[in-house]
């Protein structure tokens, strides 16, 4: 299962906590599924990927491109589903999960979601717009964004210090 296409957010990371999600979103009027992983210390966005479909081998495929950019050896997976499981296991990662500590995917899904109620939760135009859009809001969030919790900072300053 290829996805859309990857979006490359950050690359080379070595998070302890990775919260992982999907979420639907429509572009064309047609449903595809937004997955993204946040490194929760840094509040850091890892990769954002678009798929036309939900499920285990998407969900299996994007953990195999976050392997590729990050090293997830110690990394326990904060996921809401069974499924993630035979996913991370489908691709050597470690079966450590937690499903109650994910709430910050969930804010930044809502967050996300906030931003494209402009659109009526709907783009039109093409997938390579909506990936440029997710792109650079997940720039933002990284680079740009300050965050209460990190005193003010900026999930990059946080991982570079």
């Amino acid at each position: 299962m290829r996805p859309i296409r990857t979006l490359c957010v950050l690359k080379t990371a070595s998070p302890s906590r990775v919260a992982l999600d999907e979420t639907a979103i429509k572009i064309n009027g047609e449903w595809s599924w937004l997955y993204a992983a946040i490194d929760t210390e840094p509040k850091l966005i890892l990769d954002v990927a678009l798929f036309s479909r939900h499920g285990t081998d998407p969900a299996a495929a994007f953990l195999q491109k976050l392997r590729e950019k990050h090293d997830l050896s110690e990394a326990e997976f904060l996921v809401d589903q069974f499924g993630y499981r035979t996913a991370l296991s489908r691709v050597g990662l470690s079966s450590r999960v937690n499903y109650t500590d994910r709430n910050l995917i969930k804010k930044w899904f809502h967050t996300l979601k906030m931003r494209i109620d402009c659109f009526h939760n709907s783009w039109v135009g093409s997938r390579a717009s909506v990936r440029e859009w997710l792109e650079q809001f997940a720039h933002y969030y990284n680079h740009q964004r300050p965050h209460q919790a990190l005193d003010g900072n900026v999930p990059v300053k946080e991982v570079q210090n």
